[in-house]
């Protein structure tokens, strides 16, 4: 066994022992990793202990109920969700691209916290952090990759001009919403172990 199977065994004993409900929050710039993160940490779990909320557009009365809605996203008893994007797009994309107006925005970042509180949840929030060389390496070889091509999006192209706004709003999350961990993705192999490392220590926390 290398070291990421040694981690990904040891979150198989953790996920089989948990009794609570679990939520794994995965945010980051387009093309961090978000996705084959995911892949890579549930190759070996049961599907009955793991579930995965992937991204997709919001209905407009998503937007207009936007923490009401994810309530209902929550993982049930002994469950372990990955969430591929969550509510914190409110406080990252939808404001950098203006999705969102500046009201909808500061009422997430005025409620959020006391929302999360309230419910019976663990949050496990990681932010998959890449710099901008690097995001435009990804973007420029999903570009030209006849493998991968299709990931490449229209928000994808702008994202690195996008940079340092993300950048901004994404330290105000940090500064409003504690404990969230950053782990290095400028290289996905070691990224994804630490990911895991990390997810297992938090869990190592509460099962």
């Amino acid at each position: 066994m290398n070291e990421l199977e040694r981690e990904q065994a040891k979150l198989n004993k953790l996920a089989e022992k948990n009794r609570g409900r679990v939520a794994v929050i995965l945010e980051g710039r387009d093309t961090a990793g978000k996705t084959g993160t995911i892949r890579t940490v549930t190759q070996y779990l049961n599907p009955a202990w793991f579930s995965v909320c992937l991204s997709s557009k919001p209905s407009q009365h998503e937007m207009d109920h936007w923490l009401a809605s994810w309530g209902r996203k929550m993982p049930a008893q002994n469950q372990i969700v990955f969430y591929d994007r969550s509510w914190y797009s409110r406080a990252l994309v939808q404001p950098v691209n203006g999705w969102c107006s500046d009201k909808q925005y500061s009422n997430f970042m005025a409620q959020v916290v006391a929302w999360e509180n309230k419910q019976p949840i663990t949050f496990i929030k990681m932010w998959l952090s890449i710099s901008e060389v690097e995001q435009l390496n990804r973007i420029n070889d999903r570009e030209r990759s006849p493998l991968k091509y299709w990931k490449l999006s229209e928000n994808d192209k702008i994202a690195v001009a996008k940079y340092n706004a993300m950048s901004i709003k994404k330290e105000s999350m940090f500064n409003n919403c504690k404990q969230w961990f950053s782990i290095d993705y400028d290289d996905k192999k070691s990224g994804r172990l630490s990911f895991i490392k990390r997810l297992n220590k938090e869990l190592e926390k509460i099962v």
